[in-house]
């Protein structure tokens, strides 16, 4: 009879169409579907998320102004700026539909009452939106508590001279930030003047609208980030819902906006237990053409067996659908290598072949490799990474941070630490007694659980007054 009840409540929840934050979004979706409510997807229209997976949630497209040109390209800022302009109007429109749809029902599923928006953070135009309509809006940041601060501090790191960064300061600590040094700060390198004032300005809007909503959900658990928690708390006076990891709350659908090759998986069955390195470097991060035949001659020469995801756009500048292969590698690294186009990703990491994780330190790998027990190789590329690979390198532990410019005898060295040597299997303890955490955390009784109860009593909490502001 509860379960009845509590379905009756709606959440209306508009994600970044990125694929990092698309995953996090669904799965938070998925989690308080299961635990009673309704769940419709607003989404811009360019990218739309698989339905398909998801046939309880209603998914709704709305229209961005987005161009085919400027939605392929890889440079991400111009494109969120953007959307935080375009998808203003649509978004209201739709919300008021939907509001005026619950309003004059009478009777069905149409009636159930929107509770409250849940918006990703970066969306920061959300909460503008929200307000108008007396709605709540809860914000969702998808990448970890500390990259969050570091995006919080920048107005102060400008005006104490840290930012921008030159090369003579790239070692300095930032002592506003430990244990961040200057290059680990999370800043999107290679843009002129004019994009690096649009995105300072983007990341005190997000800042300033996370603060004005009615709390912050986060896709960690309290043990990962006590310290970081604890900051977090002073600096943003609302309520904070630390559920993750989201993926072994509720093991969702997959929302891949790329296809999956599961080949692999038959490959890694045919190899020996934590023998395999796994490399991924998400769905945006690059390399030139020098770096990627230095990191192929590197994985041919440490003799490690590895997956290797090769997608679409990994080599900057490529015209060709295919990468070029330097002349003898698929030769020499026949029967030790598997390349795929994209991998299912958290099937990969919890297989017992897969021993280390070469990843771009994207959050969403960060955590899912930290949850199966999968030390890592760092190469962070942009923005939060380069907090992300600090924190797995020099706080936690379970990683090795590969600094300077790709080079295949470093690359062999490197691998062979993580994945043969002993350093590598203290730092494989260390990810094992995480996972441990991690898993404890989500139990019932769990800090994550505890905390997703707080959550959905927030969200009850709301939805009647939400009913009677719109009686």
């Amino acid at each position: 009879m509860e379960e009845q009840k509590s379905r009756r409540v709606r959440l209306v929840l508009f994600p970044c169409p990125l694929q990092g934050h698309i995953n996090p979004m669904l799965q938070l979706a998925s989690i308080l579907y299961s635990k009673g409510f309704s769940i419709t997807i607003i989404h811009p229209r360019f990218i739309s998320p698989n339905s398909y997976n998801y046939p309880h949630f209603t998914f709704i497209p709305i229209h961005d102004g987005i161009s085919g040109i400027q939605a392929s390209i890889s440079d991400v800022l111009p494109l969120l700026s953007l959307l935080n302009v375009n998808c203003a109007v649509p978004l209201q429109d739709c919300l008021v539909r939907l509001l005026s749809d619950t309003n004059s029902a009478g009777g069905g599923e149409e009636e159930e009452p929107i509770a409250c928006l849940i918006s990703d953070a970066i969306m920061h135009f959300t909460q503008g939106v929200a307000d108008s309509l007396k709605l709540p809006r809860l914000a969702l940041r998808t990448s970890s508590i500390e990259s969050f601060l570091a995006f919080a501090a920048f107005p102060v790191l400008r005006q104490k001279g840290y930012l921008p960064i030159s090369d003579s300061q790239l070692e300095t600590p930032v002592k506003e930030l430990p244990p961040l040094r200057m290059k680990d700060l999370p800043v999107f390198n290679g843009h002129d003047q004019e994009t690096l004032m649009g995105l300072n300005q983007l990341l005190i809007s997000m800042v300033d609208q996370v603060k004005a909503s009615s709390g912050l959900i986060l896709n960690t658990f309290d043990y990962l980030e006590q310290s970081s928690l604890a900051a977090l708390a002073q600096e943003f006076p609302i309520p904070v819902f630390t559920i993750g990891p989201f993926h072994k709350l509720f093991p969702a659908s997959s929302s891949s906006l790329l296809s999956q090759d599961h080949s692999c998986i038959a490959w890694l069955d045919t190899q020996a237990p934590r023998s395999v390195i796994y490399i991924s470097f998400g769905s945006i991060a690059s390399m030139d053409e020098s770096e990627f035949v230095e990191m192929a001659w590197g994985l041919a020469k440490s003799k490690c067996p590895f997956l290797w995801v090769v997608r679409s756009g990994l080599v900057q500048d490529s015209e060709q659908a295919e990468p070029v292969w330097p002349d003898g590698f698929l030769e020499m690294i026949s029967g030790k290598g598997c390349i795929v186009k994209w991998a299912p990703q958290q099937d990969v990491l919890a297989h017992p072949a897969v021993g280390g994780f070469w990843s771009h330190n994207g959050w969403n790998s960060t955590l899912e490799s930290i949850c199966e027990g999968v030390p890592m190789l760092c190469r962070p590329n942009f923005g939060d990474q380069m907090v992300n690979a600090r924190y797995v390198s020099h706080v936690w532990k379970v990683g090795l941070h590969l600094e300077n410019r790709l080079e295949r005898g470093e690359i062999e060295r490197n691998i062979r630490r993580l994945m043969v040597e002993k350093e590598g299997e203290e730092m494989r303890e260390r990810v094992m007694a995480l996972k441990e955490k991690a898993e404890v955390c989500v139990r019932k009784g769990g800090c994550s659980n505890k905390h997703l109860g707080d959550l959905i009593a927030q969200i009850r909490g709301v939805s009647l007054q939400t009913r009677l502001e719109y009686k």
